[in-house]
């Protein structure tokens, strides 16, 4: 084993911090009832205010109001929210038309399909050759039977940044609802909704150092939003189940945590990895847009090398990195993203996606490089295609 696992897959999933966790703790050992009204026991009633705190804290994170926030199991839970909650609640009102990007990730891109294969018509935007959407497309796409557009706020793999106040402008112009994915910019990148007419908001806390399995959705007042899931009347009547209580209090701590600094730190690792990949390693395309990304993302194709090569040789020098490379893919297909932005398979095979997080150093950056340069020249010397180029 390695004396350290130097974790470059922060897009992922992050480690968690122990500030949080200590935040937690009480919420399991101590007060670990249910929330409950001021009419019933003090547990409850004391459990109820944690629960509210966190809500009021991380809403104001957002420029909303604690009403507006419902909590869920995470990205997925509230991207699937957001979108059949809103289609099922305008179907016979308005109609059943929804538009989402190409590139978006698959709690909305799956969500779209599912929708597309009940009846619904779904629009796919199209992006340019940095994962930015089309926005003379957009306009032209919705028409009187639109109910929603989903487009993120920035892309999970090349960490492109949309310009969402220009979109949701657009969709407030035309009278049609937004929704926005913003995993991978929560408190990384500023989205004001009291400033950007965006109607609902997925967000989640685990890409920031908090808890996994808890998320939440922010919904502006007045959004028709149909529940879909059955239960009790929970989170307002928005959403049933048992509320995460542990997970709600996690969560608003780790957005506590996030620092400009912090950011300002991440976005010097990017862009080091990005700057002495294209300079030390022949070959190399960065994909997404140079200066308006995620700072914690930097995604690089290493050309005539396969991802999945690459990292399985960083994983036994003990780096952690993720690849577009289908063999790395559940779903057995090339990145979706670099196919989206005009890359051919070859382009997704050899893409590589480092995303920095708070344990990470320029020494692990100026680490990883080293001996990626070392492994993509000793891969390159036995592949085929390198040696037809």
């Amino acid at each position: 084993m390695f004396d350290k696992i130097t974790y470059l897959d922060n897009a992922a999933s992050t480690r968690l911090d122990e500030r949080v966790l200590e935040a937690m703790k009480p919420y399991f050992f101590d007060t670990y009832a249910v929330a409950t009204s001021e009419f019933g026991y003090s547990m409850g009633i004391d459990a109820k205010e944690g629960l509210m705190d966190a809500r009021g804290s991380i809403a104001k994170t957002l420029g909303a109001s604690e009403e507006e926030l419902v909590f869920t199991s995470g990205e997925t839970e509230s991207s699937n929210m957001a979108i059949k909650g809103v289609a099922a609640a305008l179907r016979k009102k308005k109609g059943s038309h929804i538009i989402v990007s190409r590139i978006e990730d698959f709690p909305v891109l799956n969500t779209a399909k599912s929708l597309e294969r009940q009846g619904y018509k779904v629009d796919y935007l199209n992006v340019d050759s940095e994962g930015t959407v089309d926005l003379d497309q957009l306009g032209s796409l919705i028409n009187k039977e639109t109910a929603l557009v989903s487009i993120q706020h920035a892309n999970q793999e090349i960490g492109t940044l949309q310009d969402i106040k220009a979109i949701a402008d657009i969709c407030n112009e035309k009278d049609v609802l937004l929704h926005t994915d913003a995993t991978h910019t929560f408190t990384r990148v500023p989205l004001d909704v009291s400033k950007i007419p965006v109607d609902l908001v997925t967000i989640s806390a685990h890409t920031i150092h908090g808890p996994r399995g808890v998320g939440a959705l922010y919904v502006r007042e007045g959004t028709p939003l149909e529940k879909w899931m059955d239960g009790g009347y929970q989170e307002l009547n928005r959403r049933a189940g048992l509320e995460n209580i542990p997970g709600a209090v996690g969560f608003a701590k780790a957005v506590e945590l996030v620092t400009p600094e912090e950011n300002a730190s991440l976005a010097r690792m990017r862009d080091h990895t990005i700057s002495k990949a294209l300079e030390d390693i022949p070959h190399v395309t960065l994909n997404g847009s140079r200066n308006d990304r995620t700072p914690q993302n930097a995604n690089l194709t290493f050309h005539y090398v396969e991802g999945e090569s690459m990292t399985l040789h960083l994983d036994m020098r003990g780096f952690a990195v993720s690849t577009g490379s289908a063999c790395f893919s559940r779903s057995l297909e090339a990145s979706h993203v670099i196919l989206g932005i005009g890359g051919d398979h070859e382009r997704a095979h050899g893409s590589l996606r480092f995303t920095f997080g708070r344990y990470n150093t320029m020494e692990d950056v100026d680490a990883i490089l080293g001996a990626l340069k070392e492994i993509v020249e000793k891969l390159r010397e036995i592949s085929p295609l390198y040696a037809k180029k």
